[in-house]
């Protein structure tokens, strides 16, 4: 089967395939299970504040999403952020997420971004190894204060 990283939003985040993005809903529960009802409504509220999002496709079927922006950072200079990258369960270590960062890595490099980022939940210890694998580096600690 073919493995292709398909847009969901163009680069300002308006949606250009609601099928997509439809379809990118169960694999995006398996990272955000939290994410409300309303996924579209509230994926649409991400895409205006910068937000893109593409998925990896294998025959029709989303097999994995990823949702990244860029931002100017004073540490970084140019970012492509990633805020999530998932595969579906039953896609793992298919070649999946290597896609989807080589699709951001193409971005990062068409849009004079400095640097790929992304934090990982400090208990995916088997996401930090593909992000290793990856060529990725732990640069920093992400603090957090819920308020």
């Amino acid at each position: 089967m073919t493995l292709e990283v398909k847009p969901v939003t163009d680069a300002r985040g308006a949606v250009i395939d609601e099928k997509l993005l439809a379809s990118a809903e169960a694999v995006h529960r398996q990272l955000r299970p939290q994410l409300r009802a309303d996924y579209a409504g509230r994926m649409k509220e991400v895409f205006a504040s910068g937000a893109e999002m593409a998925v990896a496709v294998v025959g029709a079927k989303v097999a994995g999403i990823t949702v990244f922006r860029v931002m100017e950072k004073t540490h970084s200079g140019r970012e492509l952020y990633c805020d999530d990258l998932v595969t579906d369960e039953a896609q793992r270590s298919a070649g999946v997420g290597h896609a989807l960062i080589a699709y951001m890595e193409r971005l990062c490099r068409e849009r004079g971004c400095d640097m790929l980022a992304l934090d990982s939940g400090s208990h995916r210890t088997q996401a930090h190894k593909f992000y290793f694998r990856e060529g990725m580096v732990v640069t920093s600690f992400h603090f957090n204060k819920k308020l």
